[in-house]
Order: structure tokens, then sequence, then C-alpha cells
């Protein structure tokens, strides 16, 4: 299983796989929309591996399937002000 994978031109470290590259038509338009214009990164193998450095292969692969598209955001960010709390109170 092969997929296309474009990085968003409007937010940081967000990603879009397609199952196929240049084919946007299983991505909900208001999606596109805030996704801005793909840029285009690389073309991966998904059967040749056994894990992703940021999303779990698993579920990429059953995205592909339906709805036909996988969107990986970056993970939250940490609330300094509550880690430093946090280490003071142990």
């Amino acid at each position: 299983m092969f997929c296309a994978i474009y990085r968003s031109t409007k937010r940081d470290q967000t990603y879009l796989y397609v199952e196929k590259k240049d084919d946007f038509t299983k991505v909900p338009e208001e999606l596109m929309k805030s996704f801005g214009k793909p840029d285009f990164a690389m073309m991966l193998n998904l059967s040749t591996r056994e894990k992703l450095a940021s999303a779990d292969i698993n579920k990429v692969k059953q995205a592909l399937l339906d709805p036909g598209y996988y969107l990986q955001v970056p993970p939250p960010v940490e609330n300094l002000l509550n880690m430093h709390l946090g280490a003071n109170n142990k």
C-alpha cells in the first residue's frame, strides 16, 4: 500500500496522507481550505514498514481505506506553567 504525504502550508507540523499523488477527491473541502496548498513531501510504501515516526501505521492504513485520507497533526503544546507547578508540588 503506497501513499503520498503532503505538508500543510498553513499549519506547522501538519501532514496529509492520501492514496494517490495529487488526488484529494476524498478529502473534505473545508479540510483542504484550512490545510492550505498541499506541499508534496514524499511517497511512502506502508506495506514494507512496521511503524511510522509520528503516527500509528495501522490507523494510517485504515484511514486511507476509509475515509480515504489521514491527517497528522502535531502533539498539543505542553503547558510549561503547569509542568513547573507540578514539579514544585513533588
